[in-house]
């Protein structure tokens, strides 16, 4: 099993689909690690060589790739920023509402989260005054 950038990349996977764990890597960024590498897109990481691994790893460590912790940080500095200067995107970001502008009347679970739960009416017990 290889570890590249902090992360256990599976061994029965593709290296261009393994590649795609670490946070801050996608398909396309896959695809262009690997060709600087010079790594055969269809290996399995369990068959990679150590030499391949470690030009996958100078590859990536270079400085025009951001990933894992430094990009989580930056993004999250990113929000703290837009809510910091009052920017409706910030404002959003703050109330937990969709950001992008979609619709919020319906179809908005993921970022409200769900529905409260119904709570029934509990109707109170009528006390008779017998004279």
């Amino acid at each position: 099993m290889a570890r590249i950038a902090g992360i256990e990349l599976p061994s029965n996977k593709r290296i261009d689909i393994a590649l795609t764990y670490i946070f801050g890597i996608g398909r396309a960024s896959a695809g262009k690690i690997i060709n600087k590498s010079k790594v055969p897109p269809g290996t399995r990481v369990k068959n990679l060589k150590d030499e391949e691994i470690e030009s996958i790893r100078k590859v990536i460590e270079a400085p025009e790739y951001k990933l894992e912790g430094t990009l989580r940080m930056d993004i999250r500095d990113n929000i703290k920023r837009l809510i910091s200067i009052g920017s409706y995107r910030g404002a959003r970001h703050k109330r937990g509402l969709p950001v992008r502008g979609q619709r919020t009347r319906t179809n908005a679970r993921t970022r409200k989260g769900p529905k409260g739960a119904q709570i029934a009416l509990k109707q109170k017990k009528v006390v008779s005054k017998k004279g």
